[in-house]
């Protein structure tokens, strides 16, 4: 069974009772451990693409599974639940709570789905990403770098089957990209979770198992290497 399958999915908004279509007949599937790459020119429709298989929006028509489990059927609370159990998700500013110390930023999710354990599973991820002896310090104590790898952790802390980026290294220079793009190699070698991820980086593109370029809300093309 594929983590996420996408099937004939469309998206459309409304501008002034206009119809503006934003995902167009768009079909997609990640298996186990797979790494994906969404590529396209800004407005393509990459963020609509990541929402819509993070269940944080629905399709106009078409249905997504996530884990075997179709968003379209669920109302809110399962589309809560859905995201908490089976999505993690990294962004490009990181989001990190500023009031919060790196380790109540890693436990969150958990403490938010009341969940026990929390502050030992925090910890373990932590230590997964290198980054256990700045568990006590607050965000803006860190650089980039370990801001990523802080939201990384935190995005793996309820050990989700799927991973959604969005330009995540977007905010880094090339050393800490390549030390991200590392990491995330290892999560789905080493973890097996199904990676998406849209970039615009030619390393991160070259990097992943298959890459699929969006044009006006259409995939234009898939590759493999």
């Amino acid at each position: 069974m594929p983590v996420l399958r996408l099937e004939n999915v469309s998206k459309d908004y409304s501008n002034g009772g206009r119809r503006v279509p934003a995902l167009e007949n768009v079909s997609l599937e990640l298996g186990e451990g797979e790494f994906v790459t969404v590529v396209g020119r800004s407005g393509c429709g990459k963020s609509t693409l990541l929402h819509l298989a993070g269940a944080m929006d629905l399709p106009t028509a078409g249905r997504v599974w996530i884990d075997g489990v179709t968003t379209s059927g669920l109302d809110d609370p399962g589309l809560v639940r859905l995201r908490r159990e089976a999505v993690g998700h990294i962004f490009q500013s990181f989001e990190l709570l500023p009031t919060l110390s790196v380790a109540e930023n890693v436990e969150l999710p958990l403490l938010l789905a009341g969940r026990s354990g929390a502050r030992a599973r925090a910890m373990e991820c932590l230590e997964w990403v290198e980054l256990a002896d700045v568990a006590a310090r607050m965000p803006h104590q860190l650089s980039g770098g370990q801001m990523q790898r802080v939201a990384i952790a935190r995005a793996l802390v309820h050990s989700p089957k799927l991973l959604l980026a969005d330009e995540p290294t977007g905010n880094l220079d090339t050393v800490t990209s390549n030390v991200i793009l590392e990491l995330l190699r290892r999560i789905s070698r080493e973890r097996g979770t199904a990676i998406l991820m849209a970039t615009h980086s030619l390393e991160l593109i070259a990097a992943a198992a298959r890459s699929i370029r969006l044009r006006d809300g259409r995939i234009e093309r898939e590759g493999t290497r």
